[in-house]
């Protein structure tokens, strides 16, 4: 945990604090805008390269490589833009559950009595 930081349980899935430095990419202290810049535009072209070559082109290399002479960048970066779109969704829908497990399971210890 750093200095100067307090960490805060949110009520709420929309309401917790999101930090660059406790996701799996690298950020760079200083350079996090120029990094996820970089991020933007490769991992998206390079997961629409791994789709066209295992999916499309079924593995075979001369299929994968007639694909790619005829397909543009901006097209192979829109596919792989959809896949991690959905991935992200996937993942964002998953911690919501988790997280609201997690929130009524600290619910349960309490009892509720009417006044």
């Amino acid at each position: 945990m750093k200095k100067g930081f307090t960490i805060k349980k949110a009520n709420s899935f929309a309401k917790q604090e999101v930090d660059l430095t406790e996701t799996p990419l690298f950020f760079p202290a200083g350079f996090e805008k120029v990094f996820l810049a970089i991020y933007f535009v490769a991992l998206p072209y390079i997961a629409g390269l791994l789709f066209l070559f295992f999916y499309v082109a079924e593995g075979k290399a001369e299929l994968f490589l007639s694909l790619n002479d005829e397909s543009s960048f901006i097209l192979t970066w829109a596919i792989g833009y959809e896949i991690i779109a959905t991935l992200i969704l996937l993942l964002i829908i998953k911690s919501a559950i988790t997280f609201s497990i997690q929130n009524s399971k600290k619910g349960r210890n309490q009892h509720f009595t009417r006044p």
